[in-house]
């Protein structure tokens, strides 16, 4: 059965391309265009974006800055995100709406759970901004946070491959894929497809979490159609 709402945790490093950071137009454009053709088969879409691609927040510790203030450039690089993605997913025929967990109001509209609702209800895609609002939290987190709080059924959680593998594939060939994983595997095995946190959070609020790849056209459609290739965490 295709999901009413789903929240999606798109990595800030899917929108930078084959160049590695910042923002890649033609990359930006092709997210932007699965984005619109789910939204316009009538899913409620929340989207949580990473900064990873501008500044991550770990990074900082070895410039010279504190956890705090690292983490607070990098709630910043969520937001510029953010912004290009609503522009982006409106051009692709979609209303988006980029609400953010830092107040910036000349920029965005402040998030508020009662106005991500109506707008989800409204049938916009919205863009979630600013992590949690407080440092030492990851976006994953945040997108757990997110999840449960609009009350969506499904974690969607977009990476660069097909769906949680034992260890990097990229790096270690004899990786096992998995299919399925209840929170309580993916906790115990350390997985690190999303941080323990993330995992916890979304066990207690029963989410089901879909791991897919990001990087074929269309494949955003196709998972919530419960066609394409991904490994299910279930509670």
């Amino acid at each position: 059965m295709r999901p009413k709402r789903v929240l999606v945790k798109l990595s800030g490093e899917a929108l930078a391309g084959p160049q590695g950071n910042g923002l890649d137009g033609a990359t930006l454009t092709a997210l932007a265009a699965d984005i619109s053709h789910a939204s316009r088969e009538g899913v409620e879409i929340g989207i949580v974006v990473g900064g990873g691609n501008f500044f991550r927040g770990v990074q900082g510790l070895t410039k010279g800055l504190d956890r705090t203030s690292a983490d607070s450039i990098g709630m910043l690089g969520t937001v510029m995100n953010a912004l290009a993605l609503e522009h982006a997913i409106e051009s692709a025929g979609a209303p988006a709406r980029a609400m953010s967990a830092v107040p910036m109001p000349s920029l965005c509209e402040s998030y508020a759970r009662k106005r991500a609702l109506d707008h989800l209800s409204n049938g916009k895609v919205v863009i979630l901004g600013g992590g949690t609002g407080n440092p030492y939290f990851t976006t994953d987190t945040g997108a757990a946070l997110r999840a449960a709080e609009l009350d969506c059924s499904h974690l969607l959680k977009a990476t660069q491959v097909d769906g949680v593998y034992s260890a990097d594939p990229k790096k270690d060939p004899s990786a096992t894929r998995y299919d399925t994983l209840t929170h309580e595997d993916a906790i115990k095995r350390d997985l690190k497809v999303m941080d323990t946190a993330a995992f916890a959070l979304a066990r207690d609020a029963a989410l089901t979490i879909v791991v897919f790849s990001i990087a074929a056209p269309g494949m955003l459609a196709a998972v919530l159609r419960g066609e394409g290739r991904a490994t299910y965490v279930t509670p």
